[in-house]
């Protein structure tokens, strides 16, 4: 072997693996949870998995360890990761009931606070979901939730309250509530509401912004807790 062509050490005697590795992993896994592929509760086998994806253990070691931080995974000792479980009813509730505390202060605060390159970030967001129809959505799930998640975090990063926008986050609630629930019916309302929640933090409306963002989650609330009703009882 030449000089040219071993490979590159990282200083440590170890060879770097490119990042991208890592991250396309991360993406894999991140869809086969989010799409119930990998159903909650169930086991994930990373010996499966090496052989399934072709790479080491070390990046789906990595992934996993990200998705842990998400709440899409669980660790327990002697028994390694498993896909977490599906939130519960009263759970749901006290999650709605936190996000109306929190979510409509942070949309009044952010239309305030919010600087213009973050206008033009939570307009480019929902320009995306925008152009996303019902009959389309089966196709971009993914999409649309990581979508739905960057719009709601921006804002809450925008209020100037770092408690409550760390409070949110870790609350992982979008990635909860898509896959609790897949609503392709509600996209329209959803980006009703979500263009009239951006139009008044745009135009620095925060009394506005504020109804907008508490109709939101209330209609938000009512649309999961009524389909999982109708689940519960087919």
């Amino acid at each position: 072997m030449t000089e040219a062509t071993k490979p590159k050490s990282n200083g440590n005697g170890l060879i770097k693996r490119p990042q991208r590795l890592a991250d396309e992993v991360y993406s894999i896994l991140y869809s086969k949870l989010m799409s119930l592929e990998i159903e909650p509760g169930n086991r994930i086998m990373i010996d499966a998995l090496v052989k399934e994806l072709g790479v080491s253990q070390t990046p789906i070691r990595e992934a996993l360890s990200r998705l842990e931080a998400q709440g899409l995974v669980v660790q327990t000792h002697l028994i390694g990761y498993s896909a977490a479980s599906q939130l519960e009813h009263d759970k749901l509730e006290k999650l709605f009931d936190m996000r109306l505390l929190l979510e409509p202060y942070a949309a009044e605060n952010a239309a305030r606070l919010i600087s213009d390159e973050g206008v033009e970030r939570l307009k480019c967001i929902d320009a995306v979901m925008q152009q996303t129809e019902s009959r389309e959505l089966r196709g971009k799930f993914l999409d649309f939730a990581q979508s739905d998640g960057q719009l709601h975090d921006l804002i809450s990063s925008s209020s100037g309250n770092e408690l409550v926008h760390d409070a949110l986050a870790r609350l992982h609630t979008h990635i909860h509530l898509f896959r609790l629930l897949y609503l392709p019916s509600a996209t329209k309302d959803v980006n009703d509401e979500h263009a009239e929640i951006v139009d008044a933090v745009s135009r620095r409306d925060g009394t506005r912004a504020f109804k907008a963002m508490k109709f939101h989650i209330e209609q938000s609330r009512r649309r999961f807790l009524d389909q999982g009703s109708k689940s519960e009882s087919e």
